[in-house]
């Protein structure tokens, strides 16, 4: 299983590159009214959901301020879940609030685990480096 340390940076990179898109659209869905959604008039804390999950899951994806961008993130689906599906519920296979309950963790973990090395955080590292 050794062998396969080497692949794990590239992986974390594609992983995030994937969670922040599809985070990403759900934005656009809720917010732009793209990918079958409906751009009806939203209450004021669902604009703000929708950006961040538009703002956050582009920069998730390149790797930009990806800490940052993951906390907001991870705690905007915290609260969407305790919200909008743990009332019908507790339990997220029951109120189908799975997908939030995951983006939420998921996110939490890139918070503490950082952004990687194919990131623009990383490049702005390097730079900063080869500066120095």
């Amino acid at each position: 299983m050794q062998a396969l340390n080497r692949f794990s940076d590239p992986v974390f990179g594609i992983l995030r590159l994937i969670a922040g898109l599809m985070f990403a659209c759900w934005g656009a869905k809720l917010v732009l009214g793209m990918f079958g959604g409906t751009a009806t008039p939203l209450k004021p804390m669902l604009v703000v959901a929708g950006w961040i999950e538009i703002v956050g899951g582009l920069m998730i994806a390149i790797g930009l301020l990806t800490r940052l961008a993951a906390f907001f993130c991870s705690g905007t689906m915290a609260v969407a879940y305790f919200l909008v599906h743990a009332p019908h519920s507790f339990f997220p296979i029951i109120n189908k609030g799975e997908l939030a309950v995951f983006y939420c963790w998921l996110f939490l973990f890139v918070v503490f685990h950082g952004s990687g090395r194919w990131s623009v955080d990383a490049l702005i590292r390097r730079k900063a480096k080869s500066q120095v």
